[in-house]
């Protein structure tokens, strides 16, 4: 069972440090580049955080799959945390990506728009995110430390 809950813990960190890289740095350095214009970023941008929303769904199934199978959810922090993290992780995907992705669009066609708030909700979001899943990792690290219990 402990092996399994490293793999875990490796799973949780290294999403961490996925989502770190790309929405930390990689965010706001390709604007920095030499010959990177507006349109150009926005465009790169959209497909990144695209992609990087894709994989963090296949990180959540991967977590999910090993971390509650047989289906044993107690009501603990780790499942706490876990839906905190299933909750960002749909808020993003389902409101403010979309959002995002829409003033993207209109930006390229050289459209104005009104300014929001999305791309601060989304960043707080990927901060709390962050977090949580370095938190996570800590929660399943001290489960491991534990001896178990037959229940």
């Amino acid at each position: 069972m402990k092996k399994s809950i490293y793999i875990i813990i490796a799973v949780l960190i290294f999403w961490a440090g996925f989502v770190s890289s790309i929405s930390f740095m990689e965010a706001w350095l390709k604007f920095r580049a030499d010959g990177v214009t507006l349109n150009i970023g926005l465009s790169i941008g959209k497909k990144i955080f695209t992609a990087l929303n894709r994989t963090e769904w296949a990180f959540f199934f991967i977590y999910a799959l090993l971390g509650f199978y047989p289906f044993k959810i107690r009501f603990e922090a780790r499942t706490i945390v876990s839906l905190l993290i299933f909750f960002i992780l749909f808020t993003q995907t389902f409101y403010l990506l979309p959002q995002l992705n829409n003033r993207v669009v209109l930006l390229l066609e050289g459209k104005n728009i009104e300014k929001s708030f999305h791309h601060i909700y989304f960043g707080s979001l990927e901060i709390l995110k962050v977090g949580f899943l370095i938190w996570l990792s800590f929660l399943w690290y001290k489960s491991a430390r534990l001896p178990e219990v037959n229940t």
